[in-house]
């Protein structure tokens, strides 16, 4: 027997009216292509802009199932296509896709001003390099939906002040509650780990969101954050894969 999570992920999209864009890298393809397939078949009026980096046509994930969105939905789903490590005898030259290149290409694919939600998928470097293009081009941050596969080691790392010396940590995860001490040099998911194996966690990198986590009481630091928006830690979210205790006693509901 296999006791799973129900589905957490928030990278998603309600099908509606609209024109929508996604910059995409690698295996960034797997949930675009889903969210771009549902839109075009449900919603008769949307339009999908699929612009998808990779480094050999060999290394192109969904190749078939891509080209066959474009059969389907010739009028109202556009392909762009990037090789970084290979030239395409038609379309754009090779190299990577960074901050400055999509700062000039967006303009010229599609009207930036009028796409509803954009949707960035992929390694860290080239989510955010989309983003701080569409920054730079004046989109509005709540438009722009982002997920990221890969982050490497020490990337959007922050400093984090030494933990005092003796913490505890109460959790309250599926209407139990209980209090343990944190051992030095632990974030508080691990502490967690320890005595509740079933707390919720998927990627322990700051990225997924799965451990989301409410602070009732007490202060953390981050690691770093690449999944909760500014809102979600301005209401008092935390991820607890990143989090050590600043006080001495911290209180988190994962029930929230």
């Amino acid at each position: 027997e296999l006791e799973v999570m129900t589905p957490a992920g928030r990278f998603t999209l309600q099908p509606a009216p609209g024109l929508y864009a996604a910059v995409v890298g690698g295996s960034g393809i797997t949930p675009v292509l889903s969210i771009a397939a549902t839109l075009l078949a449900r919603e008769p009026s949307a339009r999908f802009c699929l612009i998808r980096s990779d480094r050999t046509t060999a290394s192109t994930m969904f190749l078939e199932e891509v080209a066959d969105l474009k059969d389907r939905y010739p009028q109202r789903f556009q392909l762009v296509t990037v090789l970084s490590r290979e030239e395409q005898q038609a379309g754009l030259p090779s190299g990577r896709l960074g901050r400055e290149r999509l700062t000039e290409l967006l303009p010229a694919l599609l009207p930036v001003a009028q796409v509803t939600g954009w949707f960035l998928c992929g390694p860290y470097g080239l989510v955010q390099g989309a983003e701080r293009a569409l920054r730079g081009l004046g989109v509005d941050r709540t438009r722009v939906h982002q997920e990221i596969f890969h982050v490497a080691e020490g990337a959007g790392t922050e400093p984090v002040a030494a933990a005092p010396a003796h913490s505890t940590v109460t959790v309250r995860l599926d209407g139990r509650g209980g209090t343990w001490p944190v051992q030095e040099g632990e974030t508080l998911l691990e502490t967690v780990l320890r005595n509740r194996p079933d707390a919720p966690y998927a990627c322990k990198g700051g990225v997924c969101g799965t451990c989301r986590a409410f602070l009732v009481a007490g202060e953390v630091r981050m690691d770093r954050n690449f999944a909760l928006e500014p809102e979600e830690t301005q209401a008092g979210y935390v991820l607890a894969c990143q989090s050590h205790p600043a006080t001495e006693a911290v209180e988190l509901d994962f029930d929230r």
